[in-house]
């Protein structure tokens, strides 16, 4: 009882540092964006820390971080919930994939009614999708982030991508 008390908390844990680590992960590209507007960007979260894939210089990242960390901790919780989130994509693909099941099931048989069918409910599917991969971000991430501290901040070039190596204590 005492062994699974303690993996639980193990998980509890890395959950915990992941959801923090996405959260400081979309502050930090928020910041990005409005620094380095039309830039391409893009960030993986572990319970580590986080990988940013971008060509934009290493001062500008660690400021934008260190940015990011401080204005999460000042409480602006906002910054946690990006619009581009993969939750966001991975929702809405699977709301349309859904639509698009349900849209095949019965006796319809000919291509104009199924084609309509799967139109009229994609398309609410595509539009609530992002909505709902908003909310769902409350779940993903965490804003509270006062017990993460910077570690490392690595550059690395992955043949023609390059990015950051971002590690918290």
């Amino acid at each position: 009882l005492s062994k699974s008390r303690t993996m639980i908390a193990t998980l509890q844990a890395l959950v915990r540092r992941l959801r923090q680590h996405h959260a400081i992960e979309h502050a930090t590209l928020t910041l990005l964006a409005e620094r380095f507007p039309g830039r391409r960007m893009v960030g993986y979260s572990d319970p580590a820390g986080f990988t940013l894939l971008t060509d934009l210089p290493e001062a500008a990242v660690q400021r934008a971080l260190s940015d990011a960390l401080l204005r999460l901790q000042a409480g602006e919780a906002q910054l946690a919930i990006h619009p581009n989130c993969g939750t966001n994509l991975l929702t809405t693909g699977t709301l349309v994939s859904l639509a698009s099941l349900f849209a095949g099931l019965g006796a319809r048989k000919d291509a104009l009614s199924r084609f309509s069918r799967t139109l009229t409910l994609v398309l609410p599917a595509l539009i609530a999708g992002p909505m709902i991969g908003l909310q769902l971000q409350q779940y993903t991430t965490l804003a509270a982030v006062n017990d993460r501290w910077i570690k490392e901040i690595r550059p690395f070039d992955l043949g023609a991508i390059r990015g950051f190596r971002i590690v918290f204590e």
